[in-house]
């Protein structure tokens, strides 16, 4: 599998459809990282998902028939309060969750600057994080 930082052409917004969530990360600050896999230019790609929770609560709301058990697994992991928290999505007793008939806008980052770093000592090319911000949700409508 490869990542999906690696395939893009340049930092332009994209899209990416047929997406599976295998993870939920869940640490102390105000937002979660999903881990998710999608196929892009006909190849099997891994990518994180850096999202507010509400847009996390988006995601899960499409996931059908699966979605009150991942929402009431989410909340049951916030509740805990125990930081980093990681919820897996990746063998025969909790499969990958499928986002069916959704589409994800995604945009690119980048590493942030090191401590005293000025942009002018940043590297000329630097290389994409695998981590991407969800621009919008778009979903297929059955005609």
């Amino acid at each position: 599998m490869k990542l999906l930082s690696d395939s893009i052409a340049d930092d332009a917004d994209f899209f990416v459809e047929q997406i599976h969530l295998v993870a939920i990360v869940f640490d102390n600050t105000d937002d979660v990282t999903v881990w998710a896999t999608t196929y892009f230019d006909q190849d099997a790609h891994f990518f994180h998902l850096a999202l507010p929770f509400k847009a996390l609560d988006t995601l899960l709301s499409l996931t059908h028939d699966r979605a009150e058990a991942l929402q009431e697994e989410v909340a049951d992991a916030l509740a805990a309060g125990e930081w980093p928290a990681l919820l897996e999505y990746n063998s025969d007793e909790a499969p990958p969750v499928p986002l069916p008939s959704v589409a994800l806008k995604l945009s690119v980052t980048y590493p942030a600057l090191e401590d005293g770093e000025t942009a002018d000592e940043a590297p000329d090319d630097p290389q994409p994080h695998n981590i991407f911000y969800l621009e919008g949700v778009f979903v297929r409508l059955d005609s």
